[in-house]
């Protein structure tokens, strides 16, 4: 029995943790596991609900659980609200900290039948499969923020602050993972620059001395974004700090044809998270278009980093593997001569094919 918190969120997270779900259900009954799926209020829905984005309750059943699936969480119709108070701010970010989620794991691979579904030339992208490891409970986004006014007028600013300690514990995940991978390790920074990206690149570099099967190379942001769309392949496992994360990643998503098609997962803590990559989409909300892939394969990797189940995460890719190499696309995907299906059909077949592996 594999205890499961499960917070739809906002926008099409109600309607692609679904069919995640479904696809977890197809494999209890395949190999006999029993989940336990308990649904929590968080981010708008929450706001809306009892007046706050991250309640108590959601809180003590995450800490409760083996694992988290999120969907997405914000809108428009919470981002004039209080700071504090947003989504993101006030749900996700002490979510994460909370759980003490200080790496965020995002796969960027190119299914073979997507190779059209990239802007990229297909010459660019073949065989691309980057894994990359964020920083997540540091850096800008939980530093000390402030506004004021002065002679000049209004001043903003944002604390970036990264110890020895956080550093060590994300890099030290990424020289693990790429380990297990092709050994060669990237990380990003921007050393030319800022003192905190110094600090990173010399205790990365310090670090490196203890993983001597693993190449290492140091990479400055603008550089490695520029990379990511000229050559792809050469990156293996890509290691950063938190905001340098959250936008390459974003790119990375497009080599692999959609932001639909990114999973990720938070880990460091007993309790790990599993979230597609993209956001709540409120445009597409309630029409079944959303592309429930990322989130499906979001649980996969659940099953490979929480529960230990290799053989059951690796059905699922294969399951995601067939479906589009039978033309099956959301309409984020889709192109002219595909069969176009919508969020829950998408969903229904993924499942399906898990059952007839059997």
């Amino acid at each position: 029995m594999y205890k499961i918190a499960v917070l739809p969120g906002d926008g099409i997270g109600v309607e692609i943790v679904p069919e995640a779900i479904k696809t977890l259900e197809a494999i209890g009954k395949k190999y006999g596991h029993s989940f336990d799926f308990q649904d929590a209020l968080i981010g708008g829905a929450a706001i809306d609900a009892v007046g706050v984005p991250l309640p108590d309750e959601t809180l003590s059943l995450c800490l409760e659980s083996q694992a988290v699936l999120l969907g997405a969480i914000g809108g428009p119709k919470w981002e004039n609200i209080a700071v504090e108070l947003r989504p993101e701010v006030g749900a996700l970010l002490p979510l994460r900290k909370k759980l003490g989620l200080y790496g965020n794991l995002r796969p960027a691979f190119l299914f073979p039948d997507l190779i059209d579904a990239s802007s990229l030339k297909k010459e660019i992208i073949e065989g691309v499969d980057i894994l990359v490891v964020r920083e997540l409970t540091g850096g800008l986004y939980f530093g000390e923020k402030k506004r004021f006014v002065n002679e000049q007028g209004e001043v903003a600013s944002d604390l970036c602050e990264y110890s020895t300690v956080e550093i060590e514990r994300i890099c030290r995940l990424a020289f693990e993972r790429a380990r297990k991978r092709r050994k060669h390790l990237t990380s990003v920074d921007k050393a030319n620059v800022l003192e905190t990206s110094r600090l990173w690149r010399d205790v990365v570099s310090r670090l490196g001395k203890e993983y001597p099967d693993v190449e290492l190379e140091h990479m400055y942001v603008d550089n490695c974004a520029m990379q990511l769309v000229r050559n792809p392949r050469q990156f293996d496992v890509i290691v950063t700090e938190n905001l340098f994360g959250d936008i390459l990643t974003d790119e990375a998503s497009m080599l692999t044809g959609s932001i639909g098609m990114l999973p990720s997962a938070s880990i460091g803590g007993t309790v790990g998270m599993y979230e597609p990559s993209h956001g709540s989409a409120p445009d597409i909300a309630g029409q079944k278009k959303a592309n429930p892939l990322a989130t499906i394969l979001s649980a996969a990797m659940m099953m490979d980093y929480s529960f230990d189940l290799d053989q059951e995460a690796r059905d699922v890719e294969q399951a995601v593997r067939q479906v589009l190499a039978e033309g099956y696309r959301t309409p984020d995907l889709y192109k002219q001569g595909d069969k176009l299906v919508n969020t829950e059909e998408m969903g229904d077949l993924v499942a399906r094919k898990i059952g007839e592996g059997k």
